[in-house]
């Protein structure tokens, strides 16, 4: 590039220099001969090489070699960006798939977990008052918390030997039919989002010690 520009101003100092010549004349033949000359000390071989038309050609082909140059560098970077944009999208569309599925497979879980700990409810103590249901929710879910127990509404509630209704099957037929009341699901509402009248009370039975609600003995 370097060479290209040092040569475009020899090129314009000539054209420059040939022009001043023309206009004054110094190139006449009828000039007297004692006359100072100030033409250009430029070679025969030099102003063959270096003639206007030769001159304007190259200069008109550098000009198109750096336009056709800059047209292909901007439509290149024109695809890039293109396909830089389709990739963003696409990883955005993918991510967004991924969160809305993560979404609608937690909101899946929690209703089933909602559903099963009112079937529990229900069967457990659907004929209490409703203290004492959301306090048999509450015992599902202190037992969630601790570290006696599993970690899980499910796997407490259908851990072997622990609650009869799923001993038995109930809590399953109950379950399927969603056969439980809507006092039962809003006491597992309210136990989920943390209403707890028992305490830290981990059992409930109908007979013994403890904290009494109802029928139910809570400790």
């Amino acid at each position: 590039m370097k060479h290209y520009r040092n040569r475009r101003i020899l090129m314009s100092l000539y054209a420059a220099a040939t022009s001043i010549t023309v206009l004054t004349g110094f190139t006449s033949l009828a000039a007297e001969r004692d006359t100072v000359s100030v033409r250009p000390t430029v070679s025969k071989e030099e102003t063959a090489e270096w003639g206007f038309s030769d001159i304007a050609g190259e200069m008109h082909e550098e000009i198109l070699d750096d336009t056709r140059t800059a047209a292909e560098e901007a439509q290149q970077a024109y695809i890039r960006k293109q396909e830089e944009e389709r990739k963003a999208a696409e990883e955005a569309a993918r991510i967004a798939a991924e969160k809305a599925a993560a979404e609608a497979a937690a909101e899946a879980a929690a209703q089933a977990d909602k559903e099963l700990l009112a079937s529990l409810i229900f069967c457990e103590a659907g004929n209490q008052p409703y203290e004492g249901q959301v306090a048999v929710g509450a015992v599902v879910m202190n037992r969630v918390k601790s570290s006696s127990y599993p970690d899980t509404i499910s796997d407490v509630i259908y851990q072997s030997g622990q609650f009869t209704p799923a001993m038995t099957g109930w809590l399953d037929s109950v379950r399927a039919s969603s056969g439980y009341t809507e006092s039962a699901m809003r006491a597992a509402e309210d136990a989920l989002a943390g209403s707890n009248p028992v305490g830290d009370c981990l059992y409930f039975s109908t007979g013994g010690w403890g904290m009494q609600i109802g029928d139910h003995f809570f400790h």
